[in-house]
């Protein structure tokens, strides 16, 4: 595939540029901006099984990051703070070593079935404190540590993206079956993947397992 190249015609530069394209924006859209987690957004937060965490490290390289648990495993501690579950994962630490380079984090909520999303952005770090960690055991096991989101800003996000994609919509799902699994394209990433159908199907077997077992 042939590199494509932006025109810099085309560029816009600065934000009056930017703006010049849009109209202005609605008072309600400029006012829903809060700076601390009201009931409403408490109450989502509790509904939540599911979030994305934005965060760049010291150079300004970016990375988003799914978190997942049952709803309501994001602790409100109080009306400016969030403390969320680190679980098992493949240990990579993209999101914790850019916390401790650059504190700056973007959540995104998420509920099944709410075409709303929640928007918090804030300041975050990294505890083990037993106080916050002691009430996010599942299956007795405790989490190594939480990352701890002091809240500056928090607003609910429109339905249009969700609508648009149909995201919830099990008319517009698609078949997982139509991508290769997840080892067949990590292995052709890397190391190359078996060609014998048998051979990758105990490898995919092994990943389901080790789901099993490595959850929390």
């Amino acid at each position: 595939m042939q590199e494509f190249k932006a025109d810099p015609a085309f560029a816009i530069a600065d934000e009056q540029a930017l703006r010049s394209l849009f109209p202005p924006t609605h008072t309600l859209a400029a006012l829903k901006s809060l700076p601390r987690l009201d009931g409403h957004a408490q109450d989502f937060i509790r509904r939540s099984p599911f979030l994305c965490i934005g965060t760049q490290d010291a150079s300004g390289k970016a990375d988003v990051s799914p978190r997942g648990d049952p709803a309501g495993f994001v602790s409100v501690l109080d009306e400016r703070t969030l403390a969320i579950p680190d679980r098992p994962g493949n240990n990579r630490l993209d999101t914790l070593v850019n916390i401790l380079a650059n504190p700056n984090v973007g959540l995104l909520f998420m509920v099944p079935g709410f075409d709303e999303t929640l928007r918090v952005n804030g300041q975050a770090s990294l505890v083990t404190d037993p106080r916050v960690l002691e009430g996010m055991a599942v299956h007795d096991r405790v989490p190594t540590l939480a990352i701890l989101v002091r809240v500056n800003e928090v607003f609910l996000h429109c339905a249009k993206a969700f609508r648009r994609s149909h995201l919830w919509d099990p008319a517009h799902h698609q078949d997982r079956r139509s991508m290769p699994s997840l080892m067949k394209i990590l292995l052709d990433q890397t190391t190359g993947a078996p060609t014998e159908e048998a051979a990758l199907r105990k490898l995919d077997d092994g990943l389901e397992e080790d789901y099993k077992g490595s959850m929390y």
